[in-house]
């Protein structure tokens, strides 16, 4: 077994007996955190699975012509305001978000506008932003996203061409 596995497997054991310490214990922060992980785990069952049946189809049926045209180097602006559209959608977070900008990648998007598609599917998805609304209110919404977005993009197109400069390739 490799080092790295010995020391994954050795936190998932610590981490696991500490849980049930906690319930024997009856230790509530120990016990809360037990409840907190496994219903996240369920909701990433949940989840995931089905983003990756998606990812999957828009790897089979979207042709790379298709993503180059709205993400790569002819899209120009249009590609950072598809970016933000298709990030806005995203359900799932990162778990999803990265596994889509890998494909995007793949199939000839710029980087540039992958950061800003990872950008945006952090800071603009649209539950996110509405649950965000009924509770600060929608001009606070509308401020931070008209303040988010623009610092994204700029953001995304100094990493874009720092990287670009020095010929990064991602690796497939």
């Amino acid at each position: 077994m490799k080092t790295g596995r010995r020391i994954q497997t050795g936190c998932f054991a610590v981490f696991f007996i500490a849980l049930i310490v906690s319930y024997l214990t009856r230790y509530e922060p120990g016990k809360a955190i037990g409840v907190n992980f496994f219903l996240f785990s369920k909701d990433m069952v949940m989840i995931v699975p089905c983003a990756f049946l998606l990812i999957s189809l828009f790897e089979a049926w979207v042709k790379r012509e298709t993503v180059e045209a709205h993400f790569g180097s002819r899209a120009g602006l249009r590609g950072y305001v598809n970016a933000i559209l298709l990030g806005s959608t995203t359900i799932g977070g990162a778990y999803v978000g990265f596994p889509v900008a890998a494909t995007l990648y793949a199939k000839g998007a710029r980087l540039d506008v992958i950061f800003t598609y990872i950008g945006a599917a952090a800071i603009c998805r649209i539950p996110m932003t509405l649950f965000e609304a009924s509770f600060v209110g929608l001009r606070f919404s509308l401020i931070r996203l008209c303040v988010s977005i623009p610092l994204v993009i700029f953001s995304s197109m100094i990493l874009g061409a720092y990287l670009e400069r020095r010929n990064f390739k991602m690796k497939s």
